[in-house]
């Protein structure tokens, strides 16, 4: 089946597609820009949150302790500097795709220690929790497409790419 000649119909079909205008508008400069301010968005909420769990260590041990987390101290740590240093790599385009990998890790594990929705009997507070684990996993998502498609032209690897 796969290897019978393409008929007539699909021929002629793909040769009439041509690039829409909105198409041929996102393949340029505005493109390239509308993926600086996606990474500029989704990096932003984790060096935010980062730097306010670095500044306060302390308390994101001690929750880090109440949800079972071992050796909540030094994960508190690894995981603000994790949080803070990936989103600053996912904004800045500084080895895109290892930064989403590293950052889709990050969110399974924040995902699963802080959205256990199903172990929660009040229904308000496991809706709630619900609604943050499926945000989560749309953050994963846009962590997915940058792993697919990288920095692009805007980043420190599209710089780098091109000559610098």
């Amino acid at each position: 089946m796969l290897d019978r000649p393409a008929t007539a119909e699909l021929s002629a079909s793909s040769t009439r597609s041509s690039p829409s205008s909105l198409d041929r508008f996102f393949a340029g400069a505005a493109g390239d820009a509308i993926w600086l301010l996606a990474r500029c968005l989704i990096g932003g909420i984790f060096v935010q949150s980062g730097l306010g769990k670095l500044m306060a260590l302390d308390g994101f041990a001690a929750s880090l302790a109440k949800s079972g987390v071992p050796m909540a101290d030094v994960m508190a740590v690894i995981g603000a500097v994790v949080e803070f240093g990936g989103g600053l790599a996912v904004i800045i385009g500084l080895q895109t795709r290892l930064a989403a990998l590293l950052m889709i890790a990050f969110t399974i594990v924040a995902t699963l220690i802080s959205h256990r929705y199903w172990e929660l009997a009040d229904a308000a507070a496991r809706r709630q929790q619900s609604v943050q684990f499926a945000k989560n996993l749309a953050i994963i998502g846009a962590f997915l497409l940058l792993l697919v498609q990288g920095g692009k032209r805007f980043s420190l690897d599209g710089w780098w790419r091109r000559g610098g």
